[in-house]
């Protein structure tokens, strides 16, 4: 981390305690108007274009953005920013059809695993269960881990402090007010990241004048751009299987895809909010592109700040510190109230405790208790990027034996047997932290019996092998 700090630390810690609050005050009083389990699952199957439309942009524009693309594009070039823009935007094509499916055959369900509860066997179904909570537990980690390193980063604030601010503050409202809350709160903050992310790069394009342009990455760093460049195509695929899979089974999508209050407002939302998600990680993709190609020494995930506080201004400090908090805030409190809802709709079939339980109030322990867990990781600022990739992987492995599923019956054994085979051939060329060598490609047989693309490119084809190979099996069985 730099030495040199643009703000002082009390400075920032008023400014991150006052936006927790403001958020955390607007979601409590808002929710007390809307009480009851229905609301706390699904707002009561009411919500209009706007709210959906916002709320589902924020949900999926978490303070990653402002690491994950500019650093990919580094190393990945126009190819990593493609795939990581429609990676995460595709999913919102994806739920137009699944979402009309789901919303025709279980009008009143709240969740993606209730819908396969009904599809399939309970073996199965809880094997979706902890993989969701998993992906989206990790999910949570590394928001709370990104804007305590990007607070650290400005002001020197030690990461724990503001892993609690944020987390005690949207926490005290999601629990409240669950998905009513949790979408009136995502209406405002999308507005502010809206109006926040025009300001700043109108700045970085003024400040950066001439450079901010494909031909100075054509001319700094040619391949970046080059038809030619294979890790451009192979990072591309990676980003968008990695981040459309995992996306597809993020419970806050599929609560918002319920909460519509038609099909028609549904449609028009997710098509909205594809053309908003689509530019926005695409241009911080380019601006990490040229931050790279002005100061390759510059570190990768953190391009866009270097080009934005190159002159070391207060003011252009205090905007970023309250775009950060929309960013992750707006997720968080969507993740919080997904992972409980998943508790409150599946936990009675999961774990048959007393039939007086209050499944409610038990979610809300069980949130309580991952959160503590998230604030220690947070705290430590561990690099959960690798934890981050494992979870892609299982979501890669699910992904097209579940939504196959939706649309041909499928046996569970079979369904069963396609998952798992796919995670164990992916998880046998999952790359070690390193990225140098996997089980199979380094460990069980020599990297030097494979070719170099082979060995250069263990992510991709783990992830590859464990999204066809479900989909392989599923078509032979059906022949």
């Amino acid at each position: 981390m730099n030495n040199i700090y643009f703000l002082t630390q009390s400075t920032s810690l008023i400014l991150v305690i006052a936006i927790s609050l403001i958020f955390a005050f607007l979601g409590i009083v808002h929710s007390k108007k809307f009480k009851g389990i229905n609301n706390y699952l699904t707002a009561n199957r009411k919500i209009g274009l706007f709210s959906i439309t916002t709320s589902l942009v924020a949900s999926a524009l978490g303070a990653w953005i402002l690491f994950g693309p500019v650093a990919a594009a580094t190393w990945g070039g126009i190819g990593a920013v493609i795939g990581y823009a429609l990676g995460t935007a595709s999913p919102m094509i994806f739920l137009i059809y699944l979402g009309k499916k789901i919303r025709n055959e279980f009008p009143k369900g709240s969740s993606l695993v209730e819908f396969m509860r009904k599809k399939f066997g309970k073996s199965l179904f809880k094997l979706i269960l902890i993989m969701t909570i998993f992906y989206m537990f990790i999910f949570l980690c590394a928001e709370v881990t990104a804007v305590a390193v990007l607070i650290n980063y400005i002001s020197g604030t030690e990461l724990w402090i503001t892993a609690l601010i944020v987390l005690v503050a949207t926490l005290s409202y999601t629990l409240y007010g669950g998905l009513r809350a949790s979408i009136f709160t995502d209406n405002i903050q999308m507005i502010v990241i809206g109006i926040l992310l025009f300001i700043l790069i109108s700045i970085i394009s003024s400040q950066s004048g001439n450079n901010l342009s494909f031909s100075l990455i054509n001319e700094k760093n040619p391949q970046l751009l080059s038809s030619n460049y294979i890790p451009g195509y192979t990072a591309g695929f990676t980003f968008f299987i990695a981040v459309a899979a995992t996306n597809l089974f993020h419970q806050g999508n599929w609560q918002r895809v319920y909460a519509a209050k038609d099909y028609q407002t549904l449609k028009s939302g997710l098509i909205i909010a594809f053309f908003i998600i689509i530019p926005i990680v695409f241009l911080m993709g380019f601006i990490g592109m040229v931050s790279f190609s002005m100061d390759p020494s510059v570190r990768p995930d953190l391009g866009f700040f270097s080009l934005l506080l190159k002159d070391q201004t207060k003011s252009l400090s205090l905007l970023i510190i309250i775009l950060g908090l929309a960013l992750t805030i707006s997720t968080v409190d969507t993740l919080v109230n997904a992972i409980s809802s998943l508790f409150v709709v599946d936990g009675k079939a999961t774990f048959k405790l007393d039939k007086k339980t209050d499944y409610l109030k038990v979610s809300k322990y069980f949130i309580l208790i991952l959160s503590i867990i998230a604030f220690g990781i947070a705290s430590k600022g561990f690099d959960i990027l690798y934890l981050f990739l494992l979870a892609d992987l299982f979501c890669c492995a699910f992904v097209f034996t579940v939504f196959y599923s939706f649309y041909n019956k499928v046996n569970e054994k079979t369904a069963y047997v396609s998952i798992i085979i796919g995670l164990i051939a992916g998880f046998l060329m999952f790359p070690f932290p390193d990225f140098s060598k996997s089980l199979l490609v380094g460990v069980f047989f020599p990297s030097n019996l494979f070719s170099p693309f082979v060995v250069q490119s263990l992510l991709f084809l783990s992830f590859l092998i464990a999204t066809l190979l479900p989909a392989i099996i599923l078509r032979i069985k059906k022949i």
